[in-house]
């Protein structure tokens, strides 16, 4: 998940995907006038004609014709299937994973999942390092079972080779009724040989929040494991923490392990709950095209000096869990401890172009109150603490024993 806007505004990219629409239908209806032959195009009001000229869609037009008139019709292709491809394909060319045209199936099935209402594997996945990277598995899905790792590189998916798709077209080709089967061809750090999985997809049902006590009663530390940022999450961190507050304990472990993140204002709520009024939380930064927008926390501040906190992040973390973690660690609320964290930073608008179609595109990015772009890189913990899928597999936490450690050595 990612923290989405839902402004409903024009930019700048979006001009240009009209005027291809418009071009498309000028041209077809001039499309008789001889082989190949150049072809009006008409440029949508409002559009920089600095940045796109007629000329330059002679070319497109040339191909068009060609495909027309030369390539071996599928019956299944239909002209406005290929707008549609050179929409995706307008889309692709601004080199970003995020930014991605949606044709009407993928656009009701992308609908379907920021809804919740999804059947899969039960996993985040992510472009990182030019790679179909395994952000987390979710605690209990079918994934998780599998043995998938946050890290993972997926190679192959029915063995359809992952190295040019985007991160929406692999999820429609994980995702799946729930009962079927999807296989995944896995690449793992340390691991020479590519890992196999065959997985049976279920009815994903996102975990979100769980609380436990560490320790003695004389010297107890408070666990609250976070997993995603959902719409409900403030409401039940807000529980928690009055758990917290009535244990008596000052101790506390925020587990943010393998959240992928999710809403903005999830995160937004959660650090005002430990920063003055005023505070930054996160900003961000629209590129020079708008002005900045800085979160500030809302001043719930509830609580003093005394509250010792570690917060344990991992390749797992990302999103909204990376601004609620770096809002708290760059105020000096919070020890970072386990791995750095994934590195997604971007902020993406769903546009619709049509009834059925969307646009996702790239916004902005997120800024940590110290200034670190997010989408450049992960966090660094304050204590590196690797973690093996051998101990992950025997059940030892060397992640959570140095949180722990680390409170108890303090009054």
């Amino acid at each position: 998940m990612i923290p989405e806007t839902n402004r409903n505004k024009i930019i700048a990219g979006i001009l240009c995907v009209i005027a291809l629409v418009a071009v498309f239908y000028a041209g077809r209806r001039t499309a008789e006038s001889g082989p190949y032959a150049a072809q009006p195009a008409f440029i949508a009001p409002n559009t920089d004609t600095s940045l796109i000229t007629n000329a330059q869609f002679a070319p497109f037009w040339k191909e068009w014709q060609i495909l027309q008139q030369k390539y071996v019709t599928s019956a299944s292709t239909t002209p406005q299937d290929m707008v549609y491809g050179a929409m995706e394909g307008l889309a692709q060319s601004e080199g970003d994973p995020y930014t991605v045209f949606f044709p009407p199936q993928e656009n009701n099935l992308f609908q379907s999942d920021i809804a919740g209402n999804f059947e899969g594997v039960g996993m985040e996945i992510d472009i990182k390092n030019s790679a179909l990277t395994v952000i987390s598995p979710l605690k209990g899905t079918p994934a998780a079972q599998a043995g998938i790792l946050a890290g993972d590189i997926i190679s192959q998916i029915d063995d359809k080779d992952t190295s040019n798709m985007t991160v929406d077209q692999a999820v429609d080709l994980i995702r799946g009724p729930a009962g079927s089967t999807v296989k995944l061809t896995i690449i793992r750090t340390g691991v020479p040989e590519p890992i196999v999985k065959t997985v049976t997809r279920q009815v994903i049902n996102i975990p979100t929040i769980a609380t436990s006590t560490i320790g003695t009663s004389s010297s107890e530390i408070f666990d609250i494991q976070l997993d995603s940022f959902t719409a409900d999450s403030p409401a039940l961190f807000q529980t928690a923490l009055r758990s917290f507050v009535t244990s008596g304990s000052h101790k506390l472990i925020l587990d943010l392990r393998g959240n992928p993140g999710g809403y903005l204002d999830a995160a937004w709520d959660m650090a005002s709950w430990f920063l003055p009024a005023g505070e930054t939380v996160v900003t961000e930064d629209f590129g020079g095209k708008e002005p900045n927008q800085v979160y500030q926390s809302k001043g719930d501040n509830i609580f003093n000096s005394n509250l010792q906190m570690v917060i344990l992040v991992d390749g797992g973390s990302a999103s909204a869990a990376e601004i609620l973690s770096a809002a708290l660690h760059d105020h000096g609320i919070a020890t970072l401890v386990g791995e750095k964290t994934f590195g997604k930073g971007s902020v993406q608008e769903l546009i619709p172009i049509t009834d059925d179609t969307s646009l996702k595109v790239t916004v902005a990015r997120w800024l940590t109150p110290d200034g670190h772009n997010l989408s450049h890189d992960g966090i660094d913990p304050d204590y590196v603490v690797p973690i093996t899928a051998a101990q992950v597999t025997a059940g030892t936490d060397p992640q959570m024993a140095k949180a722990v450690s680390l409170l108890q050595a303090k009054p």
